[in-house]
């Protein structure tokens, strides 16, 4: 559910906050046949905030389960930029295994509750998801241990998807809205080119030049390379 060309050659990525910005620390999961990044996110306290869990097998359920012990992250939080297939396959592990609810948009609902039909389009078994949602908007914080992500509105990928930005350790959670010289596919159920042209300029473009986009599929980039470099949305 992207246009990143050559995915499959990833394999595993490991992202670390440069020691200027190192109160939150970030790591990186490749998961499923989509190649859709899944996060792990946490700071000082130790309390973990799983993004956008795409583990579809054992393999990547125990990846994912053994990370988090071996550094003694709690987690606490469980969210979901947006609701495509790719991203929402380890929801319900993530939420069962950690007793956590998924925060969510409710914009997103229709999408999240049409998995069937998604699974069936792309050649994948039917699979759960879990029925305990908090719905989250715009405009809200998340506290993370002792940091906070600000919610950002940034829809045209997905009809409601949200980006998930920490000020004070420039980085934002992004979903598939823009990729490295890139951005999310709009042909599919809720895309719009010239919405998501629209939140990529009002809300990923303002945001510090230095603020890393840490995306949904591919490698982290900068709010600054893709102003002067993105071929797809300009200023």
């Amino acid at each position: 559910m992207h246009e990143i060309i050559e995915l499959r050659k990833l394999i595993f990525i490991e992202l670390k906050i440069p020691q200027i910005c190192s109160m939150l620390q970030v790591k990186s999961f490749v998961f499923n046949d989509f190649q859709e990044n899944t996060y792990i996110v946490w700071d000082q306290t130790k309390a973990c905030a799983i993004i956008d869990p795409g583990s579809s097998n054992n393999s990547e359920r125990n990846l994912l389960r053994s990370f988090i012990e071996e550094n003694q992250l709690k987690p606490s939080l469980l969210l979901n930029t947006h609701c495509h297939i790719d991203h929402i396959l380890g929801n319900l592990f993530v939420s069962e295994h950690y007793k956590l609810p998924l925060h969510m948009s409710e914009g997103e609902l229709f999408t999240y509750k049409d998995t069937d039909r998604w699974a069936a389009m792309f050649g994948l078994p039917k699979f759960d998801i879990p029925e305990n949602l908090v719905f989250i908007q715009a405009g809200e914080t998340l506290t993370l241990g002792s940091s906070r992500l600000d919610i950002l509105s940034t829809p045209g990928h997905s009809i409601a998807s949200l980006s998930f930005y920490a000020a004070s350790d420039n980085l934002v959670f992004c979903g598939d809205v823009i990729f490295k010289q890139s951005i999310g596919r709009t042909d599919l159920p809720g895309g719009n080119f010239e919405v998501l042209a629209k939140s990529i300029r009002e809300q990923i473009y303002t945001l510090p030049e230095e603020t890393l986009l840490y995306s949904g599929h591919g490698p982290v980039t900068r709010v600054g390379s893709e102003k002067n470099n993105n071929p797809f949305v300009k200023l």
